[in-house]
């Protein structure tokens, strides 16, 4: 039995647990900044716009970092990639927390992007630690966590603003040290010393690299050619959605943050319980291809929300199938490359999801001004539909085709 293998054997469930609480707690603390992120603007002079271009650039830090932190988990292991990144979470929350000008609010929020590579390696530990079978349900437990931080994290974040306004700021910070804590102390590096680099020539490529090499070779390509376009389509649901339900159904904002936790909810469910046991039934590739085409049909749908008991009908199935895709897509994606690269093309990935963070609300935000609030569903149900037709041809076809050929003639 090899080393790696056994420690898989052994440990991964404590390990799991362990990544749960660091994922966890770092999107509590990330949570807690969102909700303020406006009066910090407004307390130093700032305009909305502003806002906007605070939001943009940690996503275009995230989008730059997360293929380079994924790679360096690839060359040097998971465990010190994630002490960096989880120390620089640390240090930008503490750099807002002192802020006393706008450069400062950037500087935070560049230095919080560049090091927001925690999930990336996650779910690079994950593949180390599970086999195939097993792998979505580890994706989908630390999706799970990822949601429920994010859940909590606004929640409490304004319950903390009442002590002070730096203090989130500052929890953020020391909710970060502790993760540094347990990352350093108590979890173990998952990716052997013989795994680390694979080839010469892997050893040489940059993420860069990777990436085009990626995008050049089957299955990877066409599942980040998914990961893509369905991003583009639920970020730009996820990121109108409060600007949608304010101007078609006039909800209030805490209306608005009741819906958002409904969603998030739903989708930690499926992602914590329901993807294990969905996949021991049901072929990855067919729960994907089934979840785009509930999610084509819900957004349709969405986009011509004419009440509130409406929209929540219509959320779950899109939510349930929106926490399906984002973890079989990765648990895809991380079989479809050689364990060496794993770290490298799930930051490609990720790196992709904060490409459409930046797109994505941008485009709903002017079909919005231009045409009507139904015009951003209706465009992602559009471009899901064409992902849906796009998966059942080169994903699913392309599972089925090696069996047929095997059949004997």
């Amino acid at each position: 039995m090899s080393r790696r293998h056994s420690a898989s054997a052994t440990g991964p469930n404590r390990q799991l647990l362990l990544l749960f609480s660091v994922v966890f707690m770092d999107m509590v603390g990330f949570g807690f900044i969102l909700p303020i992120l406006p009066d910090y603007v407004e307390r130093f002079g700032g305009t909305p716009t502003l806002v906007g271009l605070l939001m943009a650039v940690y996503a275009l830090g995230q989008f730059l970092a997360a293929p380079v932190l994924g790679r360096l988990s690839d060359r040097f292991g998971r465990r010190p990639v994630f002490l960096i990144s989880v120390a620089g979470s640390m240090v930008s929350m503490a750099i807002l927390g002192l802020a006393h000008s706008v450069p400062m609010l950037f500087v935070s929020r560049i230095v919080g992007g560049l090091s927001g590579g925690n999930v990336t390696v996650a779910q690079s530990y994950v593949a180390d630690v599970t086999d195939e079978e097993g792998r979505a349900r580890g994706l989908g437990f630390i999706g799970a966590a990822f949601g429920m931080g994010f859940i909590l994290g606004p929640l409490f974040g304004g319950i903390l603003v009442n002590f002070g306004f730096p203090v989130p700021a500052f929890v953020a910070s020391g909710l970060s040290a502790l993760n540094l804590l347990l990352v350093a102390t108590s979890l173990p590096e998952s990716l052997p010393k013989s795994a680390r680099g694979g080839s010469s020539t892997s050893r040489r490529q940059s993420s860069v690299a990777l990436a085009v090499a990626t995008l050049r070779s089957e299955p990877a390509a066409s599942l980040l050619i998914v990961v893509f376009l369905y991003g583009l389509a639920f970020t730009m649901f996820e990121m109108i959605f409060s600007l949608f339900v304010q101007q078609r159904l006039g909800l209030s904002p805490q209306a608005r943050s009741y819906i958002l936790a409904y969603i998030g909810v739903l989708i930690a469910l499926v992602q914590g319980g329901g993807i294990g046991m969905l996949t021991r039934r049901f072929s990855e590739r067919i729960l994907i291809f089934a979840s785009s085409a509930v999610m084509t049909v819900s957004l349709a749908f969405w986009a011509f929300s004419s009440s509130t008991l409406y929209l929540v009908i219509v959320l779950a199935p899109l939510s349930v199938a929106a926490g399906i895709m984002m973890t079989l897509l990765r648990s895809l994606l991380s079989k479809a490359v050689p364990k060496e690269d794993v770290g490298g093309v799930l930051g490609v990935s990720n790196s992709l999801d904060s490409l459409n963070r930046i797109v994505s609300p941008a485009i709903g935000g002017f079909l919005i001004g231009r045409f009507a609030t139904w015009s951003p569903g209706v465009l992602a149900a559009i471009i899901l539909a064409a992902v849906t037709l796009y998966i059942w041809l080169r994903i699913v076809r392309a599972e089925a085709a090696p069996a047929a050929e095997s059949l004997p003639g």
